[in-house]
């Protein structure tokens, strides 16, 4: 019973991926570019989540700032889900739906970009760092499901809309981590051209 409730996880997650590679191959490609022109013209991004979504927001600032699969010179990248004295004073002295956008306005430039990330779409603090991006005149890729919530409708055509379509948080969350890493794999392809990836 266990076994098989386990194996219907993995075949539920591969069935998603082969049916989400076609749909958002497009709008991936578009985040490459967009993150790769913030970078190469001294740029970064700025990351946010909450929960899985952080830890999401975290591994991608990792392997910009440190590497993917390949060696490469460091790329600008924070998570803006990291610092808790900034994120506790924030939530205290204001409040919690204000801890990614202040970080946005403090940190922010024109030419960055905000890796926004939400598996509802509808997570307050995030679209309020949306926002705080568009006051800055950064460029925006969300990363959504569900639909894309109010997140969806928030978006500029400047920005990057990645919905998975789904319902279930810990699929979309899957989907998410995949399309991080197809993110940075395509960054480097396009910074040291392409390769094999390793098997």
């Amino acid at each position: 019973m266990l076994e098989s409730r386990i194996q219907q996880h993995f075949i539920d997650s591969a069935d998603l991926k082969y049916q989400s590679a076609e749909a958002l191959s497009k709008p991936i490609a578009a985040a490459v570019q967009a993150i790769l022109a913030s970078v190469t013209s001294g740029g970064k991004v700025l990351a946010c989540g909450n929960g899985g979504s952080a830890a999401d927001a975290q591994h991608f600032a990792a392997e910009f700032v440190g590497r993917f699969e390949r060696e490469r010179p460091e790329l600008g990248a924070i998570a803006l889900t990291t610092d808790t004295s900034i994120l506790t004073a924030i939530a205290n002295d204001y409040d919690y739906s204000v801890i990614f956008s202040k970080q946005v306005r403090a940190l922010g430039q024109g030419g960055d970009v905000l890796l926004a990330i939400s598996t509802s779409g509808n997570s307050g603090n995030v679209i309020a760092a949306i926002e705080a991006a568009h006051e800055r005149e950064m460029s925006v890729v969300a990363l959504t499901g569900r639909g894309g919530g109010k997140i969806g409708n928030l978006l500029k055509e400047t920005d990057v809309h990645i919905c998975v379509p789904h319902e279930r948080t810990a699929r979309i969350q899957e989907v998410h981590l995949l399309t991080l890493h197809c993110i940075c794999d395509g960054v480097d392809a396009q910074l040291l051209g392409e390769q094999e990836p390793p098997t």
